[in-house]
C-alpha cells in the first residue's frame, strides 16, 4: 500500500538541461569575464542564443560526458558539479604559470578564493601561453572515490600534486564554490531574482534567467492530473528537490501545479542548507543523505536534528514511494528502506536503464505520468 508518493523535480518533473545550460555559462564566465579570470573578456556576453549555449555547454562538458561521470558518483547539486569543472580547470591554468608564481600559487590556493583572488590571477594568467582542456578532468578523475566527499577530496590532492603545495582549500566549500553558486544564480533566476535568491546583487547584469523558460518532461495538464488523481486516491504528494525554493515554487505557480501540494511537503536545497549551518560538523545532507526526503516525509514536523538522527530503515518505509531519476535518489531511498521508481527522463534517459537494471530497481517508467497506474495498481493488491 503507498501512502506517500514523494517526488525528485530535476530529470523527473522538469528537465535538468536548463540548469545544466546554466551551469555551462557558469563555467564558462568564470574562466572567460574579466569580473573573473578573463582569458577571453570577447568571448563573454548575458545574451547567448541557444545555439550558442548548445555549443558552450557542448565545449565545457565534453558533450555532457562530464556531467554524466559526476552524476554517476552521486553527485546531485549543479553547485558542485560547476565548482568541481572550474577548480579542476583553475587547478590546471595555476600548473601552467607555477615556475614564475610559485610564492603567489601558495598564497592563493592556501587561504580563501574569492573574486578578488580570481582576478590577481588574472593578472597573472595575462599574456601567457596557457590552455585549457576540459576533457582531461575524465582522466584525471578516474581514481576519485565515486562520491561528493571523494570528489572534492581527489581536486585536493590533485592541486597539492600538480602545484607544489602541502595543502589547498580546495576540498571544502569555500569563498570559490560561493562564487560559483552566486554566478549560477544569476544565469538562472536572472535579474529579477538573484537578490531574492542569494543576498548579494548580480556581479554581472543582463541575464534574463531561465525560470519562466523550463522544459517539461510531460504535459503540464497531464502531471497535474497525476497529482490530482493521486491525491483523490488518499496518496500524500511531496517534493524532495536539490533545486531551491525559488527555482520550485516559481515555475511550480507558472506551470500551476504549486495548488496541488501542501507547501510543507515541499522540501528544497534552502531547507538543506540550513541543516548544514545549524551542525556545521554533521556530513552533507544533500542528496544522496536521505535527510531531503526524511524532512519532506514528516511534512517538516521533525526538527533538523530528529531527521539527522532518524533511525533507518524508517518505519513502514515501503509505504512511501520515492521518484527519482539518479543514483542519487536511489541510496537515499534504499537507505529509508522506500520503495523506489526510477524514471528515464534524466540526463541519461533511457541509457540509465541498464544501470538501474544492474541495481535491482523494480520498477523503471518511461515518464513520472506512469507512475499513476503504478501506484493505483499496487493499491489494489
Amino acid at each position: 500500500m503507498i501512502k506517500t508518493v514523494l517526488f525528485d523535480v530535476d530529470g523527473v518533473l522538469l528537465s535538468e538541461e536548463r540548469y545544466f545550460d546554466a551551469s555551462a555559462l557558469t563555467v564558462w564566465e568564470i574562466l572567460n569575464s574579466s569580473n573573473y579570470l578573463g582569458l577571453a573578456p570577447e568571448k563573454h556576453k548575458t545574451d547567448f542564443t541557444d545555439e550558442e549555449i548548445d555549443h558552450i555547454r557542448a565545449k565545457v562538458f565534453e558533450q555532457d560526458r562530464v556531467l554524466e561521470y559526476l552524476k554517476s558518483c552521486g553527485l546531485n547539486a549543479n553547485w558542485d558539479m560547476i565548482y568541481l569543472t572550474v577548480g579542476y580547470q583553475l587547478i590546471r591554468l595555476l600548473e601552467q604559470v607555477k615556475e614564475t608564481e610559485k610564492l603567489n600559487i601558495e598564497k592563493w590556493v592556501t587561504n580563501e578564493m574569492d573574486r578578488s583572488v580570481l582576478q590577481e590571477i588574472a593578472t597573472a594568467l595575462t599574456g601567457k601561453n596557457i590552455a585549457l582542456d576540459f576533457a582531461a578532468l575524465l582522466t584525471d578523475f578516474e581514481l576519485a572515490e565515486a562520491s561528493k566527499a571523494g570528489l572534492f577530496a581527489h581536486l585536493d590532492r590533485l592541486a597539492q600534486e600538480r602545484l607544489g603545495v602541502h595543502a589547498t582549500v580546495f576540498g571544502k566549500k569555500g569563498e570559490l564554490w560561493s562564487t560559483c553558486e552566486h554566478v549560477s544564480q544569476e544565469w538562472y533566476v536572472g535579474d529579477r531574482y538573484v537578490l531574492a535568491s542569494t543576498g548579494r546583487p548580480s556581479v554581472q547584469t543582463g541575464k534574463k534567467g531561465f525560470l519562466t523558460d523550463e522544459k517539461i518532461l510531460a504535459d503540464s495538464q497531464e502531471i497535474s492530473t497525476l497529482f490530482t488523481t493521486l491525491k483523490e486516491n488518499g496518496v500524500t504528494i511531496g517534493i524532495g528537490t536539490g533545486r531551491p525554493e525559488l527555482e520550485t515554487i516559481e515555475p511550480f505557480k507558472y506551470l500551476n501545479w504549486l495548488e496541488h501540494f501542501d507547501v510543507k511537503n515541499i522540501v528544497t536545497a534552502d531547507d538543506v542548507l540550513a541543516a548544514e549551518r545549524e551542525f556545521p560538523e554533521a556530513p552533507a545532507l544533500a542528496k544522496p543523505h536521505p535527510y531531503t526526503y526524511v524532512l519532506a516525509l514528516s511534512s517538516k514536523k521533525k526538527t533538523a536534528t530528529e531527521c539527522i538522527k532518524e533511525a533507518m530503515p524508517v518505519p513502514n518505509g515501503k509505504e512511501t514511494m520515492i521518484v527519482g531519476d539518479s543514483l542519487a535518489d536511489l541510496l537515499a531511498a534504499q537507505e529509508m528502506g522506500c520503495t523506489f521508481v526510477a524514471v528515464l527522463t534524466g540526463l541519461s534517459g533511457k541509457d540509465a536503464r541498464s544501470e538501474f537494471e544492474k541495481r535491482k530497481v523494480e520498477y523503471i517508467l518511461d515518464s513520472v505520468l506512469d507512475v499513476k497506474e503504478l501506484v493505483l495498481s499496487l493499491n489494489k493488491e
